[in-house]
């Protein structure tokens, strides 16, 4: 049976996207990064008809770009290496919910 979907942590869905959260707004150069991405992935009036359809543009273009760079980030980190290390930190990262990631971003 697998339920870490189901554990909640400091009110996130799980602690591996708090933890994300976490380092994107206490390391001053990611919170900057991230807050400018997150400018540049911000859709325009044209491609969506409402506010709310301009919103989940704006959120799934950011949270693909999250997952995207830290995905890339992992894999030049660890490379083609494979051990219990790697494989409980590609766990962790699949477990990570982008979209809270993103939301949280945009909402500050």
């Amino acid at each position: 049976v697998h339920i870490a979907s189901c554990r909640v942590h400091n009110g996130w869905s799980n602690y591996e996207s708090w933890l994300v959260a976490l380092w994107l707004d206490n390391d001053h150069g990611s919170y900057t990064y991230w807050r400018e991405t997150a400018e540049a992935c911000a859709p325009d009036e044209a491609e969506a008809d409402s506010p709310a359809d301009r919103r989940a543009t704006h959120v799934r273009r950011l949270a693909d770009r999250l997952q995207e760079e830290h995905d890339n980030g992992a894999d030049e980190r660890l490379g083609s290496t494979s051990d219990v290390y790697v494989d409980l930190l590609r766990a962790a990262l699949s477990e990570v919910s982008w979209r809270e990631v993103a939301e949280h971003i945009l909402s500050e």
